[in-house]
């Protein structure tokens, strides 16, 4: 079984499809860098144990990443799922694990990058769209892909449709990719 952290800095959805599916791996810790994130009561009744990291109390990036990574070696952590994680990752975290950060965006990348990664594609009303899962680098959604899935937009379709639909991909596509990830079938 292979140990997995779960980065996350909101609702935690995708943090909670990870731990339900769960075969080759278990998610044994979930970091979150927002005090009042919904991911922490989804962690607390999953009994996952979850470390709220205020950025704010150290004074440089590598100080807060060399924090983590203390958390991080006591679970033996060998994967990290970057789950709606708002922050950059620096070189403190992707130098002590190379290539093994996960991240996933709601968007097919390289088209769309950032925090508005539907309404983007929402208003620039492009007929496909889709999730993207990726193993990050130093760019901002950008690293190897490893996997993608296309939703169509369709005619008269409601941005609220659209959020649900990427959400039910997000869903199945981390947790598998993942799973390839760790089986070695990517």
């Amino acid at each position: 079984m292979v140990n997995v952290a779960v980065f996350a800095s909101g609702n935690g959805s995708n943090f909670e499809a990870l731990v339900r599916r769960a075969k080759l791996y278990e998610v044994r810790c979930l970091i979150v860098d927002q005090e009042n994130a919904y991911a922490i009561t989804r962690a607390k009744n999953l009994n996952i144990p979850y470390y709220f990291i205020d950025r704010d109390q150290y004074q440089s990036r590598k100080d807060y990443e060399s924090a983590i990574l203390k958390i991080l070696d006591s679970y033996q952590i060998e994967w990290i799922a970057l789950a709606g994680y708002m922050r950059i990752v620096g070189q403190t975290l992707m130098k002590a694990y190379p290539n093994h950060i996960l991240n996933i965006h709601p968007s097919l990348l390289p088209l769309f990058p950032g925090k508005q990664a539907i309404l983007d594609a929402y208003e620039n009303q492009v007929k496909l769209t889709g999730v993207t899962v990726f193993i990050i680098d130093e760019g901002i959604d950008t690293g190897k892909i490893v996997a993608q899935e296309a939703i169509t937009i369709k005619e008269n379709m409601k941005l609220e449709d659209l959020e649900n639909q990427i959400h039910q991909v997000e869903h199945e596509i981390f947790s598998n990719t993942l799973h390839d990830l760790i089986g070695g079938k990517i």
